[in-house]
């Protein structure tokens, strides 16, 4: 077996790719319930923080700006 070969199952990748996802729409809710009132900036560094020690190796990327603008703008239910 090549190192190519060992990877997750289709049915495991789709359940990591789900669970990937409830994280970040927890983190997003849970910004937009706790800061209305900030700027787009702390809203990206809070949203950094909530998520920073849920993944290995995490590194923001520009998908976390668009939910920290969207936060911001208002366009996020907090719940």
């Amino acid at each position: 077996m090549d190192n190519s070969d060992i990877r997750w199952n289709d049915e495991a990748r789709a359940k990591i790719l789900d669970d990937a996802d409830n994280v970040l729409r927890e983190a997003v809710s849970a910004v937009a319930a706790s800061h209305s009132d900030a700027t787009s900036d702390e809203a990206y560094a809070e949203l950094n923080r909530l998520l920073k020690d849920r993944f290995i190796d995490y590194e923001p990327g520009p998908d976390v700006r668009k939910y920290a603008d969207a936060i911001v703008a208002g366009e996020v239910s907090a719940g």
